[in-house]
């Protein structure tokens, strides 16, 4: 226990710094705004490149657990969606964020530092390739639900072209498939770049788990919304519980494998929620509390699921 808790400390504690620094010194968010393009543009797609570029063309060949992954965050959206549209009497809109709540992990952020942390190096093959199905299928899911919901109908032709180049232009995405690439012709970067590119990679951790805790400083919770007794029990628990149950039974798939998509549906609410409610102007300021309260308390259920998988518990 010791030892996951010396695994998980650190990254919390990262976060924690950011959230007092925030709560500290009162800098504008314009700031933030830069940090923020330096990790998502930048330091991950460096990060993803760099790990994926160096790994046999042979493991990007698993689309049964790509499948599996990308269907059981899809069931997890479906019944959040579903509990609000039925249950509460929300509208499609609000359904949508709620889902996206449920479904959408911070494996953005938190995946890669988490996993590589927990599993070594190997790990980050796992996380991109989850990342870019499942990322395609939020990124397709929210504008096309955001349509039918709304009282002004786009165009079948403009929301698709919305939609391709939402996930053609997303640089993780990118990233993901310039790794690819580089293992299927083999490329080996000359010296300078390869330092360039390492030296990128190491910045994305820190510099994530510490732009969340300054985001969270700056955008305080003015109440807990009552859905949450839903959305976070399903984000933090069923969902990590049902990926397991689909990949855990899938014949030559390494433990690392596995691990990996456990500990990504883990994780806590991404801050795209709260990014696609405030492009929509959809359950904004609940969005946000959805994404605060559930990294708080996957402090304790992400040290919980490391602890079982790295014990021989699942």
């Amino acid at each position: 226990m010791f030892q996951i808790l010396g695994l998980i400390t650190p990254l919390f504690a990262i976060i924690a710094l950011g959230y007092i620094s925030g709560r500290l010194r009162k800098i504008s968010m314009d700031g933030l705004a830069w940090l923020n393009f330096f990790i998502v543009y930048i330091s991950l797609p460096a990060l993803f490149f760099l790990f994926l570029s160096r790994t046999p063309f042979e493991q990007f060949q698993r689309m049964d657990f790509l499948i599996r992954t990308t269907l059981a965050t899809f069931a997890v959206f479906t019944l959040c969606f579903l509990i609000a549209k039925l249950y509460t009497r929300a509208s499609t809109k609000v359904s949508t964020i709620q889902g996206l709540a449920s479904a959408y992990g911070n494996f953005g952020y938190l995946g890669p530092p988490v996993a590589i942390a927990a599993f070594g190096p190997e790990a980050a093959v796992p996380v991109a390739l989850i990342f870019c199905f499942e990322n395609t299928m939020h990124f397709t899911l929210a504008p096309l639900l955001m349509t039918i919901g709304s009282d002004k109908k786009s165009s079948v032709f403009r929301l698709a072209i919305s939609i391709v180049r939402n996930i053609v232009t997303h640089p993780l995405i990118l990233g993901t498939i310039a790794g690819i690439l580089g293992a299927w012709f083999q490329y080996k970067a000359p010296l300078p770049i390869e330092t360039m590119l390492s030296m990128l990679s190491g910045a994305a951790a820190p510099c994530a788990l510490f732009a969340m805790g300054v985001t969270a400083a700056m955008r305080p919770l003015k109440r807990i919304p009552s859905e949450l007794i839903y959305i976070v029990p399903i984000k933090l628990v069923l969902h990590p519980l049902l990926v397991y149950l689909v990949v855990a039974n899938i014949p030559g798939l390494p433990d690392y494998w596995v691990y990996s998509a456990v500990l990504l549906a883990a994780l806590p609410s991404a801050t795209n929620v709260f990014v696609i409610a405030q492009q929509y102007d959809v359950w904004v300021e609940r969005a946000l509390s959805a994404v605060v309260i559930s990294t708080i308390l996957s402090a304790v259920t992400v040290t919980a699921v490391l602890y079982l998988l790295k014990n021989g518990g699942v």
